[in-house]
């Protein structure tokens, strides 16, 4: 069998670029995996892409605001926050200070910590609560918006739309070609992300009880945006499929080479996200860990109120209220 080179690259903040090969099933060896580059949304940055750039808060926080972390996809969504109620300063510095970005579990891990004071993702996993219990701690958990959670595969395959109870098959290992949900006779290569990672927390969440199928190592993929990439690469378009959030994928990535997946014949919209009737549609939150400051009380009020809500309509992604 030929053997592909696969180097990559630099590590960017703690949102980093990956590095993997692939041996799996009849696939030829591939593929570069890179994530997207958060420095575009960087707050009070010249060209800064976050919803806030050009308007100012009636609200405004000064002296020791609230540390903030979270998952990758939503740090347009607190960056917006930043800038629209944070005193100007240089937030570039995503390693350590005021506003990071170490995605869900790391971000998890630095809220139990102390190291920071809110982050913003979606649900925590059963052992994300238990390493918080570990320490007498209890997640807050305040719903600050929504948006879905969606299944995608190479624009290639035939495939449109899927049934939710194929999903869990899929994903148990129960289905395992393409040819038995109406495509191609193919065996499916199903990616996963990381054990406490936020879509795979999510992943659990929709498959109940039904276990998870053991991926291959070579199927388990660290970014957010390296999964896209998977599923995107020219060798794997007959047979992978991965997942992320709405406005992760078509937003912040805009991979052109894969497309979202009908579920249960209703697309994931902002409409049928609204209206509950893309049956995958979540929710996503500031989580504290009890004892806030009263700043960060009124950071989080000021996040429900309209105009914290206007921001994160702004940005792409549909408001709680």
């Amino acid at each position: 069998m030929p053997k592909l080179l696969v180097l990559l690259i630099i590590i960017l903040f703690h949102c980093q670029y990956s590095l993997f090969s692939q041996t799996a099933n009849n696939t030829e060896p591939v593929v570069i995996v890179q994530d997207v580059n958060l420095y575009d949304y960087i707050p009070f940055h010249e060209n800064s892409r976050t919803a806030s750039s050009t308007i100012r808060s009636s609200f405004s926080l000064s002296g020791n605001v609230p540390r903030l972390d979270g998952a990758t996809a939503l740090y347009p969504v607190y960056a917006s926050f930043v800038q629209a109620v944070y005193p100007p300063a240089d937030y570039s510095e995503f390693s350590r200070g005021i506003v990071r970005c170490t995605q869900t579990q790391r971000a998890y891990q630095n809220l139990i910590n102390g190291d920071v004071d809110i982050i913003f993702c979606a649900e925590p996993s059963n052992d994300q609560i238990a390493r918080a219990a570990e320490k007498g701690l209890r997640f807050n958990m305040t719903p600050i918006g929504k948006d879905a959670f969606v299944f995608f595969v190479n624009k290639a395959n035939r495939i449109n739309n899927i049934s939710s109870d194929q999903i869990r098959g899929i994903y148990s290992g129960t289905i395992t070609n393409w040819g038995d949900v109406g495509g191609e006779n193919n065996v499916i290569i199903p990616y996963q992300r990381p054990k406490d990672s936020g879509s795979q927390t999510i992943l659990e969440s929709i498959m109940g009880e039904v276990p998870i199928m053991e991926p291959q190592k070579e199927n388990v993929v660290s970014g957010m945006g390296g999964i896209v990439e998977r599923v995107s690469a020219y060798r794997n378009y007959v047979n992978a499929i991965g997942y992320s959030f709405l406005f992760f994928t078509t937003e912040m990535i805009r991979n052109e080479e894969i497309k979202l997946l009908s579920i249960d014949n209703i697309m994931p919209s902002k409409e049928t996200i609204q209206s509950n009737q893309y049956v995958f549609s979540g929710t996503f939150y500031a989580i504290t860990t009890g004892n806030e400051s009263d700043t960060t009380k009124k950071f989080i009020e000021w996040i429900l109120s309209n105009e914290g809500q206007r921001i994160i309509e702004r940005v792409g992604y549909i408001p709680i209220r």
